[in-house]
């Protein structure tokens, strides 16, 4: 129930934002950045965000390749759509996303718990780390392109930035010297482990071994999805009329990355008024940047459509393993009396 109305809240906050920045910005000044923009090219973003989802679930592949477990690419593909759904329209459900992708390759495809979980999350890292470094070079070019924000902007801004990169480093340094961070995390909150949460830890620290070539291949397929991000921003600004080189493009992405960080659902005015700020600052319009955020939430919500198809396809399916194994349960007890 808490994360109903925590979901509600975060939505009713995003919708108010979104109205403030359309009446702020004017939907006339918006209609018009769309002028030329077509179907064609709304085609281009699409398949650029659709690629996008395809690297991801490549990376995911290669992760549970080093794992040692081998699954076809039209199995995860359906789970990375599902799991994408969940993130994108739920995100305030904190690792909601990550424990279904687990679930459905313990239960629909029989992969070991530990190494499920474990994959996912190992996913989730490099996804943050290619993330931070678009974050870090985007906002490092902007401030060199605008000069110093306000204060309390850059204090905002910085102290997220600084949060993350420490939290992300700490866990790279924990990890390549193998000192558990989940006994760390226990002896905080006093309270003692069971043995799943430290194999799944174990299975990630096998994974991030600087010799290993898998994890190197991680890095690339996650920073290969970067740049993907990259050249859709580029393009789309292009699309809407505005001659821009691929540095302020950088800078664009930066924001739409930090942005994603904020559990509000589709980035629902939060990607709007940040957009509208860069591009402002940018030397663009601010209804250039809001045109740019919709369409971008657009092609993002039409992948998120898709994936809750596949979400309840893959709901069924999970509850005719669970009816047949609670049954077939039942069966050996009777046949055992």
């Amino acid at each position: 129930m808490k994360k109903i109305l925590l979901l509600l809240f975060s939505l009713l906050f995003g919708a108010i934002l979104f109205s403030w920045v359309i009446k702020t910005v004017g939907w006339h000044e918006i209609k018009n950045s769309f002028l030329g923009f077509g179907g064609w090219q709304g085609m281009v973003i699409l398949l650029l965000t659709i690629l996008m989802a395809l690297v991801g679930t490549w990376k995911w592949q290669e992760i549970l390749r080093g794992m040692e477990v081998k699954i076809s690419f039209r199995k995860l593909w359906r789970a990375y759509l599902a799991g994408f759904a969940i993130r994108y329209l739920a995100p305030v459900v904190i690792f909601g996303s990550e424990v279904f992708q687990g679930h459905i390759l313990k239960e629909v495809n029989s992969v070991p718990w530990e190494k499920s979980m474990a994959s996912v999350i190992v996913d989730r890292i490099l996804e943050l780390t290619a993330s931070l470094v678009v974050i870090f070079f985007g906002v490092f070019f902007f401030l060199f392109k605008i000069g110093l924000p306000p204060i309390k902007a850059g204090l905002i801004f910085g102290g997220i930035i600084f949060i993350l990169t420490f939290l992300i480093v700490y866990f790279y340094f924990k990890s390549f010297k193998r000192e558990s961070i989940a006994k760390a995390i226990g002896r905080i909150f006093n309270s003692k482990l069971d043995n799943r949460p430290l194999e799944i830890e174990k299975e990630i620290f096998s994974f991030l071994k600087p010799k290993k070539k898998t994890m190197w291949k991680g890095f690339f397929l996650a920073f290969l999805k970067a740049g993907i991000m990259w050249f859709r921003a580029w393009l789309l600004v292009l699309f809407l009329g505005k001659s821009l080189s691929a540095l302020p493009a950088l800078s664009i992405l930066g924001f739409n990355c930090l942005v994603s960080m904020i559990p509000i659902p589709a980035d629902l005015g939060s990607h709007e008024a940040i957009q509208a700020f860069a591009f402002n600052s940018l030397g663009f319009s601010a209804s250039a940047g809001t045109a740019f955020a919709l369409i971008t939430r657009g092609a993002e919500l039409i992948l998120a459509m898709f994936g809750i198809m596949v979400l309840f396809h893959l709901g069924l399916e999970l509850m005719k393993n669970t009816l047949f194994k609670k049954t077939e349960k039942i069966v050996l007890n009777k046949n055992e009396i």
